[in-house]
């Protein structure tokens, strides 16, 4: 009887033990997937299409840091051991202001800011210009972001700002041709959202905002199911499309067909543990070697800048675009610890503060192409002249009827003081008569 109650009791807690069991096997799963990285993320990579005419391409990350010095307000930083990607957060003891100094004039064009032009495979032979991370996001959703590294970003000139602002700019052959918002340094990005594996949605970085795409929607080119990018001339802003595209309201990026690049062929792969914002390399994918020795994981967690500080104005290499106040070197990036790496949708949960100017900016560009383009201006001058006039006849019309309204409003306080003093008189004239009667009336009696 009591073999039969232990028997009974063994089943009962199969039973219940069961179910949990498979409720927690996938989690068992997706930690022992992440040991290496998963096919997906790579089956379903974005796939880079350069400008052809960019002279700045893919940079390899550690070689862009033995090329700088730290520095901090400008003075470089002594009694530091050599830096690599494995300690380089020891700069964090100076604080988040610390700047990876070019060891170079950046208007020289050293050979290791050019970075490196992929071969006809899309591979780059001597540079690992890219990092994945791998982010578990939800219950069900895994975020892989595609980090893409360049150690210099030339930002836009006069030519490259959209009409009619660029016509408001006068300025020297010398000041047309200058580029201003240059850095050195530059962390690009797209993000990968998988849920069960499978890709629903893609977002692109695009300078200080960006774009996200549902995974079917026709806006979004793919090859073998993977994305497609076009990186931006000079600024290297990741696109879905190429051609011409408006960013910051009135400056425009450029982007074709160039040199095919595939970052994950030379990549460092991660796991981003969200709890504890604790990074882990992996093993890439399709490879059975050991893991290497080194981790590779401390450039994650510096927290300064990845490029020269900006340059004051007293600097021979700073200049400033009349009127407009652009400057030619502002300061590097922050690393990929800073781009929203945990967030619930596409897009970085916070959005950017646009400022007035911005604003203003931004409608004077949507009502241009209706209201002052060509012919539409005079149209729209005409127009403006008929609502001035309109407005000062009705401005004029309402000041006549208020004066008249103010002036018949007095005159009815004249004449009701007017009757109040005749009224008063007439009371006296009746209250003196009654008064003469009442005596005459007393005398004959």
């Amino acid at each position: 009887m009591a073999g039969g109650s232990s028997f009974h009791l063994l089943i009962l807690r199969y039973n219940l033990l069961l179910p949990l069991l498979l409720l927690l096997c996938p989690f068992a799963l997706a930690k022992s997937a992440l040991e290496e990285y998963p096919e997906y993320v790579t089956r379903h990579a974005p796939l880079v299409w350069l400008h052809s005419q960019d002279p700045f391409r893919p940079s390899d990350i550690l070689g862009h840091i033995q090329r700088t010095k730290p520095s901090l307000d400008g003075k470089p930083i002594s009694g530091l051991p050599s830096l690599d990607l494995d300690n380089l957060e020891v700069l964090n003891q100076y604080g988040d202001e610390v700047a990876l100094t070019s060891n170079d004039n950046p208007l020289s064009r050293p050979a290791w800011m050019l970075g490196e032009t992929p071969d006809h495979e899309g591979k780059l032979r001597n540079a690992t210009a890219s990092v994945v991370v791998l982010v578990e996001n939800r219950f069900r959703d895994f975020d892989a972001f595609y980090f893409y590294f360049y150690s210099f970003d030339q930002g836009p000139n006069i030519t490259q700002v959209a009409k009619p602002l660029n016509q408001l700019i006068s300025a020297s052959k010398a000041d047309i041709d200058m580029h201003f918002g240059n850095h050195v340094g530059d962390w690009e990005h797209n993000m990968v959202r998988f849920r069960d594996g499978r890709p629903v949605g893609v977002y692109y970085s695009q300078h200080r905002d960006g774009s996200a795409y549902d995974w079917d929607e026709p806006e979004l080119s793919k090859v073998d199911e993977r994305p497609v990018v076009y990186s931006a001339y000079g600024s290297h802003a990741n696109y879905a499309k190429p051609g011409e595209h408006i960013h910051d309201v009135a400056l425009i990026d450029f982007c074709d067909e160039g040199p095919k690049w595939d970052p994950i062929q030379s990549a460092y792969f991660y796991h981003l543990d969200t709890t504890s914002f604790t990074l882990t390399r992996l093993k890439p994918p399709n490879r059975t070697s050991p893991s290497p020795p080194s981790n590779f994981t401390s450039f994650f967690y510096y927290k300064g800048l990845w490029g020269d500080a900006k340059y004051p104005d007293s600097d021979p290499r700073q200049k400033v675009l009349p009127k407009f106040g652009f400057r030619r070197f502002v300061s590097g990036p922050n690393g990929p610890r800073f781009k929203d790496l945990i967030r619930h949708g596409l897009m970085p949960d916070q959005s950017r503060k646009k400022t007035w100017a911005e604003f203003g900016v931004k409608v004077f560009m949507r009502l241009y192409p209706v209201l002052f383009k060509d012919w539409r201006k005079w149209v729209s001058l005409v127009l403006v002249v008929i609502l001035c006039v309109g407005v000062g006849l009705a401005t004029r019309r309402l000041i006549r009827l208020t004066v008249a309204k103010y002036r018949k409003r007095q005159d009815y306080k004249k004449l009701q003081q007017e009757n109040e003093v005749l009224l008063d008189d007439w009371r006296t004239d009746e209250e003196a008569q009654l008064f003469s009667d009442d005596e005459e009336h007393t005398e004959r009696r």
